[in-house]
């Protein structure tokens, strides 16, 4: 038996803000939504696949010292893309950690962009290879610690 993520589900307080966000800095594409009261959703998608639904039945911000998400991870081709992210997301205003680019680890090939959506949920936008000029923030994996 083989498993594979199939979409990711958020709650959100605020449908249309953070159906922009998503839109704005991962290019997602609306494939469905709902706009009747207390059952506003929308599908968001890339290339034809269904990657996260939105559901405004929220209040405040997400909660991380409780048990459940840490953070959510996508990967892209290369650091190219991971700075193109980073630049919507600063202009977009939203949390970075890290001050920006980052390995995931001393010496680590792999690196990325870790910030917040409009929410407070942890994102990640990271690259397989190409950060490993950088130094890392901690001594642990940086993706854990944010």
């Amino acid at each position: 038996m083989s498993f594979a993520t199939g979409h990711i589900g958020l709650n959100v307080t605020d449908l249309d803000t953070s159906k922009a966000f998503y839109q704005r800095v991962f290019g997602f594409t609306v494939a469905g939504e709902s706009q009747h009261d207390g059952r506003r959703y929308a599908f968001l998608a890339q290339d034809g696949t269904l990657v996260l639904t939105l559901w405004q039945q929220s209040e405040g911000r997400f909660a991380t010292g409780l048990p459940g998400l840490h953070h959510l991870s996508f990967q892209v081709a290369d650091l190219a893309a991971v700075r193109a992210a980073e630049k919507v997301v600063r202009e977009l205003g939203a949390p970075v950690y890290h001050d920006g680019v980052v390995p995931h680890g001393e010496g680590a090939p792999s690196g990325g962009v870790f910030f917040e959506d409009p929410d407070g949920i942890r994102l990640e936008i990271f690259a397989p290879d190409g950060a490993g000029d950088r130094p890392a923030p901690t001594a642990a994996p940086t993706c854990g610690f944010f």
